[in-house]
């Protein structure tokens, strides 16, 4: 039987955690839980009986509601925490009438919405800390394994020079240290409580507002900011921002990989799986699926967190239109982002490493990627220009005649005066040319530890 409330396409981009903490049952039972904080934060006060407490907080359960009327009554009422406080309160009422009189005491429907909204980011949030905390641990353990194994770096799609392949798991590595650092900050902004009442004044608790404000946000285990913030949506707009920033660099490790893993090129492969990337019509295809996935992420979010950008600009002390943009933007984009980080968890520790690919595709300019290496040490002797000169002529006689660059340099009279075979072998010899590539693995590694102390 198909779920109604599902999308047939929700484990290709999404991951099943991601997709439980913000699914329709989810949702309500988060500002149903919100409620029930509520009601025990204002009876602790004496703003309401604490014989209400009990009641309310039993009848705080998505199951006892009917999701059939939420939906409709929401696009009626125009959120959902209207029609969620009418069937709530007749829950309570049906099992104790005078309880009823007390439910959503003192807030507003943004309250409700916004500090559910807070309690499945911090949930979501949560499951993409420590799938980063995992992340890090594999490109870590990639890029200490691979540090000295020499691949082609490609610069505009073209060979360029040697770098190792530990350097390119560094440099994701890197990328990934500091949305976990950013990941910290934003939890202490944007994990928040939301509570103002109508007007962002908390008049309705008269003389008790702070009281309750706290005693709600200590309840539900969030921070109580200075003041309320129903049109400020800078908090959300971090989050989003966050989010977006985490599966572009995601999408960056997709691109190169699914790139590296092109027939042509065969230097790294996703990890094999029964049934995973094969053609409905070509037996021999092992398609990038994982990196497609992360690649859709990346390419839908940047228009979410658009969505969430623009609806910042809002009207007075509750907005119209802007914040209930953010309704549906802000949960897709959450579970674009963890479904993502989920896909590049499962490739990076066990991506199968082709080194004789590596090595072969160095040798595919018989030497010409390291002219600069024979250039500079030329250019000691002879000075830069003349060395630049003499190697581009080489360079150019290698490829018309098929040879290779040593051959061409080898036989010119300049080179032999300055520079014995064996330097130019070992000038011409990759893995003698990647500069600072295993100290700035080494850099990125004891970066990312830091973060687990």
């Amino acid at each position: 039987m198909f779920d109604a409330n599902g999308r047939l396409t929700d484990l290709i981009c999404g991951n099943a955690a991601a997709n439980a903490v913000w699914s329709p049952r989810a949702t309500v039972q988060a500002m149903l839980d919100v409620e029930a904080a509520l009601a025990r934060a204002s009876a602790l006060h004496g703003v309401i009986p604490a014989s209400a407490v009990d009641a309310i907080v039993a009848a705080c359960n998505a199951d006892n509601l009917d999701a059939d009327a939420l939906m409709t009554g929401a696009a009626a009422g125009g959120n959902l925490a209207i029609p969620l406080v009418k069937q709530l309160t007749a829950v309570v009422k049906a099992r104790d009438a005078e309880a009823a009189k007390y439910v959503h005491w003192g807030a507003t429907s943004q309250d409700i919405i916004d500090t559910g909204v807070v309690l499945q980011l911090r949930a979501a949030l949560d499951l993409i800390d420590a799938d980063l905390r995992s992340l890090s641990g594999a490109l870590a353990q990639q890029a200490q394994a691979h540090k000295a194994t020499p691949m082609i770096g490609r610069t505009w799609l073209q060979q360029a020079l040697p770098i190792t392949l530990g350097l390119k798991f560094a440099q994701w590595l890197d990328a990934v240290t500091r949305h976990r650092e950013r990941l910290g900050e934003l939890k202490a902004r944007a994990l928040v409580l939301q509570f103002g009442g109508a007007a962002g004044t908390l008049a309705s608790l008269r003389d008790k507002g702070s009281l309750v404000a706290q005693a709600l946000a200590d309840d539900l285990k969030l921070t109580l900011p200075a003041l309320p913030w129903h049109t400020q949506r800078d908090r959300i707009a971090e989050a989003a921002s966050f989010l977006g920033m985490l599966t572009g660099t995601l999408g960056k490790i997709a691109r190169d990989v699914s790139l590296m893993m092109q027939t042509e090129l065969g230097e790294v492969a996703e990890p094999a799986a029964a049934g995973k990337g094969g053609s409905s019509t070509m037996p021999h295809k092992r398609n990038p699926v994982g990196c497609a996935a992360v690649l859709t992420a990346a390419t839908r979010a940047p228009n979410l967190v658009a969505t969430i950008f623009a609806g910042m600009v809002q009207e007075h002390e509750r907005a119209l239109g802007g914040w209930q943009a953010e309704w549906e933007a802000l949960p897709d984009l959450a579970r674009l982002t963890a479904g993502a980080l989920s896909n590049i968890n499962a490739i990076v520790p066990s991506m199968e490493i082709n080194a004789e690919r590596l090595a072969a595709n160095l040798r595919i300019t018989n030497g010409l990627i390291l002219g600069e290496a024979v250039m500079l040490a030329l250019g000691d002797a002879i000075g830069r220009l003349d060395a630049h000169k003499l190697v581009e002529g080489a360079s150019k006689a290698s490829v018309a005649n098929g040879t290779p660059l040593f051959d061409a340099l080898a036989a010119d009279e300049t080179v032999a005066r300055h520079l014995s075979q064996d330097q130019l072998k070992s000038l011409l010899d990759p893995a003698n040319y990647v500069g600072q590539a295993q100290a700035f693995v080494d850099a990125a590694i004891a970066h990312s530890k830091k973060q687990e102390r």
